[in-house]
C-alpha cells in the first residue's frame, strides 16, 4: 500500500474510533464471503464491519487515544465500529458465532475502555437500550393508570359523603321570629313610666332643700 493510502487508511481508522460508541475486534479465519455479507447484514446500517491491517489499525488507535494490546491484533483481524446500540451489536455478534464457530470475538472497547471476551459475552446477554425504553415505558403507563384509578376512587367517595349544600339547608330550615307583641312593652305603660321620672326628681330636691341649713351670714 503507497504511503499515502496508508495515511488516508490510518486517519479513516482514527475518525472510526473516535466516533464510535463501541468497537468490537474479531478474527475473521476461515469464514466465506458470503458469511461476511451475512454478518454485515445482520449488524445493521449503524455498525460498520470492516477488514483490517494490524499494522495500520494500531496506528490509528494509538492517534485516537485508544490502547490495544499487541496480541489482540493477531492474525486476520476485523472490527466493528459501532455507531448505534452497543449492546445491540454485541447481540448480533454473538449469534452469528453461535452459527459460525470460526469467528473469534477477542474482546473490544466500550464506555472508553478495554473488556474481555468474557465481559463482551455479559454485555451481549443484557436487554439492549430499545427493550429497557419499552419496559419503563410499560412500567411507567401501568403507575400512572394506577394513580387515575386511586384518584378516581377518591373522588367518588368524596361525592358520595359529601354535605348538603348550604343553600339547601337555609331553605329547609325557616327562620324563629317571636312575635312582637310578646316583647314589646305595651303603650300605656311606657307613657306611666315617663310620667313618673319628674315626681321623682322634684321629690328628691324637696328632700335636699329641707335637709340642708340656711348660711349664716357673716358678721
Amino acid at each position: 500500500m503507497a504511503r499515502p493510502d496508508k495515511e488516508a487508511a490510518v486517519a479513516e481508522l482514527t475518525e472510526d474510533f473516535r466516533t464510535a460508541n463501541a468497537t468490537y475486534l474479531t478474527e475473521y479465519r476461515g469464514l466465506t464471503v458470503t458469511s461476511m455479507k451475512q454478518l454485515r447484514r445482520s449488524l445493521g446500517a449503524d455498525t460498520k464491519y470492516a477488514v483490517v491491517k494490524n499494522t495500520l489499525t494500531k496506528i490509528a488507535a494509538k492517534g485516537a487515544g485508544v490502547e490495544i494490546s499487541d496480541d489482540l491484533l493477531a492474525g486476520p483481524s476485523a472490527l466493528a465500529f459501532v455507531k448505534g446500540d452497543p449492546i445491540d451489536a454485541a447481540r448480533h455478534l454473538k449469534n452469528f458465532q453461535k452459527e459460525n464457530p470460526l469467528l473469534v470475538i477477542k474482546g473490544g472497547i466500550y464506555e472508553g475502555k478495554f473488556i474481555t471476551t468474557a465481559e463482551f459475552m455479559k454485555l451481549a446477554d443484557l436487554e439492549s437500550r430499545e427493550v429497557l425504553l419499552a419496559k419503563l415505558a410499560g412500567a411507567m403507563k401501568g403507575s400512572l393508570a394506577k394513580a387515575a384509578r386511586t384518584f378516581d376512587a377518591l373522588r367518588i367517595k368524596l361525592e358520595a359523603g359529601a354535605p348538603a349544600p348550604v343553600a339547601a339547608a337555609v331553605v329547609e330550615t325557616p327562620a324563629v321570629v317571636e312575635p312582637a307583641a310578646e316583647v314589646a312593652v305595651s303603650e300605656p305603660e311606657a307613657l306611666a313610666e315617663v310620667a313618673e321620672v319628674p315626681a321623682q326628681v322634684e321629690t328628691t330636691e324637696e328632700v335636699v332643700a329641707t335637709e340642708t341649713p340656711a348660711e349664716t351670714p357673716a358678721e
